[in-house]
């Protein structure tokens, strides 16, 4: 059972990768709404994702408690070893990804921030932003 909750928790982070991927190239390109369609599909894979984990976390569990005489790595045969060993692999390529994800999605947010602040200029009131009562964007000729 461990074996197979290991494979697909893998299959889950293969997918959140190839799906961050999309989301990298898609906002290189300014191709925003596919990535907003993804959001639910990713939502759905992490949480998966989360309960394979949890689900992994209590077969290794019921193993030390069936043999707590032995240490974790004799419990596991070589293919869970292996699993185990991808796992990390992935988890390592999430990270990346994610990064240069959060990279980008940053830098398109300070630009569009910029260009809202030069459309509508803003001054603090207290801990709120208001727009200025001098932008010129905002005056009404008639």
């Amino acid at each position: 059972m461990l074996s197979y909750h290991l494979q697909s928790a893998l299959g889950d982070l293969r997918d959140l990768i190839k799906i961050t991927e999309s989301d990298v190239e898609d906002i290189k390109v300014a191709n925003h709404n596919p990535q907003f369609d993804r959001l639910k599909l990713k939502e759905e894979k992490l949480k998966s994702f989360e309960s394979k984990k949890a689900m992994i976390d209590h077969e290794i569990s019921s193993l030390m408690i069936a043999s707590p005489d032995k240490d974790l790595p004799e419990l596991l045969n070589e293919e869970q070893h292996n699993y185990l060993a991808e796992l990390k692999i992935e988890l390592s390529n999430l990270r990346d990804v994610n990064k240069r994800y959060a990279k980008l999605v940053l830098a398109v947010s300070n630009l569009y921030n910029t260009f809202l602040e030069r459309l509508v200029p803003t001054e603090m009131q207290g801990y709120a932003k208001v727009a200025s009562k001098n932008s010129s964007i905002l005056k009404v000729r008639v």
